[in-house]
């Protein structure tokens, strides 16, 4: 077996479980989340503390400024290679984030749609959301009705693939089919009841105010990253921006924070059960219902089988 994949909504406590791995089974972390990736973004996006991180090594965090583009294909070429390593020195590499996107593309291989082009890419970014979907229906209903409507991250993406090649995205996906592996693994699924997630999530946005996240927001503000089309979109710094500049108070930012993460929690969980559900290397675990120590022994006893 050579990866172990450890994906899931966000607040589902990912993180603290894949430490806990690989610190037993000899394990090096490769984080795939595609806000993690950007520098100075650290208490918004919850990167784990070099002290939380307990010495094991984690790689994919920091790793470009957040007014560069960072795509599905740059994580691919840049995981390919960090795997490699990983496992040359002995060790486990364990994917670990809910960014679906990543570990399909890194998993299954990437549609073959043409690169991005960022003239017709800052264009669309300056439009509203709500009239982008309803171009992206008109043009490529069947991916339209994959995704959610305020997803303008990949409604853009299929509407500039449209307008490059004249051929809708979803014909692409069609063609690639995503059903052969580039990696034999173990897929985790880490789940908790919906009502705890919601309420892990209250906890946590309340945790990040407190731990200084308006100041995070205000610095990347002072270094000049406000125009960022990716990194500015994130939850937690876009809704902190209008309080900042003295259009929102507090209250109804830290509200649209938490609201926005919810409704985050529940497309990543519609995405991993369409993509990811069926499969049979996936496993959906409640680690509600089991001890810490029920979750990893689950897990290292299924990986050491196969």
């Amino acid at each position: 077996m050579n990866l172990i994949i450890i994906t899931g909504a966000t607040a589902t406590g990912k993180t603290d479980l894949a430490i806990e791995l690989a610190k037993k089974i000899n394990g090096e972390i490769i984080s795939a989340d595609s806000m993690m990736v950007y520098k100075y973004m650290d208490i918004g996006t919850a990167k784990p503390s070099i002290e939380e991180r307990q010495g094991i090594p984690h790689y994919l965090i920091d790793v470009v400024e957040p007014s560069q583009d960072f795509s599905a294909k740059d994580f691919v070429e840049k995981a390919d290679k960090k795997i490699k390593e990983i496992k040359n020195k002995g060790k486990i590499p364990i994917i670990v984030g809910g960014t679906w996107l990543y570990i399909q593309a890194l998993l299954y291989g990437l549609a073959k749609a043409p690169e991005g082009d960022w003239e017709i890419r800052e264009k669309l970014y300056a439009e509203d959301t709500k009239k982008l979907y309803e171009e992206l229906k008109k043009v490529d209903p069947d991916y339209a009705n994959k995704i959610h409507f305020n997803d303008k991250k990949r409604i853009i993406r299929a509407l500039e693939v449209f307008y490059i090649t004249n051929k809708p995205f979803s014909q692409f996906l069609k063609e690639h089919s995503f059903a052969e592996k580039r990696y034999r693994f173990c897929g985790y699924v880490i789940n908790r009841p919906k009502e705890n997630i919601m309420e892990r999530i209250e906890k946590r946005v309340e945790k990040m105010l407190e731990m200084g996240l308006i100041e995070e927001t205000e610095n990347l503000l002072k270094m000049g990253f406000e125009k960022a089309l990716t990194s500015m979109q994130a939850i937690g710094y876009k809704e902190l921006i209008p309080y900042i500049k003295g259009e929102k108070k507090l209250d109804e930012a830290k509200g649209e924070i938490i609201k926005n993460t919810k409704k985050f929690a529940k497309r990543q969980l519609r995405a991993f059960r369409s993509k990811f559900n069926e499969k049979k290397d996936w496993e959906w675990l409640d680690i509600s219902s089991y001890t810490n120590e029920e979750v990893l022994d689950k897990i290292i006893k299924k990986y050491y089988q196969k």
